[in-house]
């Protein structure tokens, strides 16, 4: 981004030479925060001899499933050894197969469009609500074809989809729902758990999750036996595990090894039991963050509707163009400068996803097993193409996250100076505005093309 001045900006803004808002001392805390608790957790797990889920009489992975099963509210938990592992088995156990369509959302982690593929199924993308930025119903509904065998449903950022309107949907169509929760941990719709709606669920235990490992590590929750039963025989090579006794170590179906580890869940289960507390204090901070960035019209902060509650995983901004003065045209290069404006003071606004998933190079160049699925017989090979999703590149385009910066319980001082840092940008408003209206922009979303060129030219030159 080129910026051209056209006004005297206030020196008081840091990125023209001012103080920051947000002192340098005042970092972000470390996350997960590690206590005695979970060293001594992990410490259980050495003295223990028993370190993964093929090791006769460990306890640590089948206490984690058990509990996460009972925090939830289903009769089934399956660990695995990541949340794109997670996804991936939870599918597969749902019967998901070589060229079925899966619905998955345009705005996401990658691993909500990599996990159908690793099954050789077709990720079908359809646009997100501007407002919840998680799936539109009605574009679902759209996209359903015969081939449709399941739709992920990702909790974006930590907001529940609309679940209800999306599993009537699925319903009516015989189709099986997952939930992706992968940032959703603890989050409620309408009194209930995500991760207890869908037929089989996911979760991730990434380190920079709410409900952290000391590392990788994912969770399965399912009502149905028989799903859990192939779950946990896909995580570990088809074999069929006994909870006691000689390991047959027959593969009665195509597996992978994504076995979760005794250390990790150990971890996990520690972090389990301060989840709620810290679901709590995250909310008063976050709220209380919110609550005065609300008084600022140019910024348009989440919304949750009264029937669910958000975990605050993620916390994305978007600006309001008309409220700079600006025309709607604008609203990219405003978030650009707002964004700039912020970090100079000490707010950590960066995006979260550069383009739609769509838009992946993985997508758009047909690049799965070879040409497959998409070269399956009767598979109807769409076109990947970005401008067919204008909620997700608006959404793309004029706004900004915030991340891990709000994990800790005790972030409440540091966000209270970022509450300071957007109520200083938003004085200033009009220098702001100006520099947008005069900058030369090009979206994040068409750049990246030229990101993933200089990437795999630095990866695989020219010889």
């Amino acid at each position: 981004m080129t910026i051209q001045q056209t006004v005297q900006p206030t020196v008081d803004l840091a990125m023209f030479g001012g103080g920051r808002a947000v002192p340098r001392k005042l970092g972000i805390r470390p996350w997960p925060m590690v206590t005695d608790q979970d060293e001594q957790a992990v410490h259980r797990v050495l003295r223990s001899g028993r370190f993964t889920s093929a090791s006769s009489g460990e306890q640590e992975i089948t206490g984690l499933e058990r509990e996460w099963a009972r925090h939830v509210g289903t009769e089934h938990c399956v660990a695995v050894s990541n949340g794109t592992a997670a996804l991936s088995v939870a599918l597969g156990a749902a019967g998901v197969e070589p060229g079925d369509e899966v619905i998955v959302p345009a705005l996401s982690f990658i691993g909500s469009a990599a996990a159908p593929l690793h099954l050789m199924a077709v990720p079908v993308f359809v646009d997100i609500d501007p407002v919840t930025f998680n799936l539109d119903p009605a574009a679902v509904e759209a996209a359903i074809t015969g081939r449709t065998k399941a739709i992920v449903v990702v909790h974006l950022h930590g907001l529940p989809a609309e679940l209800d309107e999306i599993t009537a949907i699925a319903d009516r169509h015989g189709i099986t729902v997952v939930e992706d929760a992968a940032q959703a941990h603890g989050a409620r719709y309408r009194g209930r758990s995500v991760g207890s709606f869908g037929a089989v669920n996911a979760f991730s235990l990434n380190v920079s999750k709410n409900l952290a490992t000391c590392g990788e590590g994912g969770l399965i929750t399912t009502d149905d036996a028989d799903v859990a039963t192939r779950a946990t025989m896909l995580r570990q090579f088809g074999e069929l595990i006994p909870a006691g006794g000689e390991r047959s170590y027959v593969a009665h179906l195509l597996g992978w090894n994504c076995k979760p580890n005794a250390v990790q869940a150990a971890f996990t289960r520690s972090r389990l039991a301060r989840l709620p507390a810290e679901t709590a204090v995250r909310e008063e901070n976050v709220r209380r963050l919110l609550g005065r960035l609300a008084a600022y019209p140019g910024f348009l902060v989440p919304e949750v509707p009264r029937d669910r509650t958000h975990a605050w995983h993620i916390l994305r901004i978007r600006v309001s163009p008309a409220a700079f003065g600006l025309a709607d045209a604008y609203a990219g290069p405003l978030r650009a400068v707002v964004q700039r404006a912020l970090r100079a003071e000490g707010v950590p606004a960066v995006p979260y996803q550069l383009q739609p998933l769509p838009a992946q190079r993985v997508f758009t160049g047909r690049r799965g097993f070879g040409a497959y699925p998409w070269a399956l017989p009767g598979v109807v090979d769409r076109p990947y193409r970005a401008e067919d999703f204008p909620a997700t590149l608006r959404v793309l385009d004029d706004s900004f996250t915030i991340q891990k910066a709000h994990l800790h319980p005790e972030s409440g001082p540091l966000l209270d100076r970022y509450a300071d840092a957007f109520e200083k940008v938003w004085q200033h408003r009009e220098a702001l505005a100006a520099i947008a209206a005069t900058t030369d922009y090009t979206p994040h979303w068409e750049r990246a093309s030229e990101i993933a060129d200089a990437e795999w030219a630095g990866a695989f030159p020219a010889r």
